[in-house]
């Protein structure tokens, strides 16, 4: 015990017992240790294809497509990455609000369409539609 004996007289200790202090940090860090793993968690995402119905075509839709080899073509002729926003300036007439229609082979990664899209923002294009195949019920 904290206390001491003496002659049959109680003194005071002025000691603190740290020992359960230590014993309870111990036990939240072992807590905290074991739960911190499991907020973050990866998770695979499998995502489904979309169902929304289809939209009205434009009459002249203006098409970014880029190909399984990452080539991107602005309508059906190939254009440079780097002339992108000059082509489309020069196909659009300058006009910024028209909406672009951006599509990609299923192989191509998320990084290199989203280098596309970023060059169509940069450039002042921000209405981008993604094309994709409807789905089959």
């Amino acid at each position: 015990m904290a206390g001491r004996m003496e002659s049959d007289e109680l003194t005071e200790c002025h000691e603190i017992n740290v020992t359960p202090f230590i014993d309870v940090m111990l036990v939240l860090l072992i807590i905290f240790m074991v739960a911190a793993p499991l907020s973050t968690v990866d998770v695979p995402v499998d995502l489904p294809s979309a169902s929304a119905p289809p939209t009205k075509r434009p009459e002249d839709p203006l098409f970014v497509s880029v190909k399984a080899d990452t080539s991107v073509l602005l309508g059906n002729s190939p254009v440079e990455l780097a002339g992108l926003a000059a082509a489309l300036d020069e196909k659009t007439g300058g006009a910024k609000e028209t909406r672009v229609f951006l599509r990609a082979d299923k192989v191509v990664d998320y990084g290199t369409l989203m280098t596309v899209m970023n060059r169509l923002r940069d450039s002042g294009y921000l209405k981008v539609a993604l094309v994709g195949l409807e789905e089959v019920k």
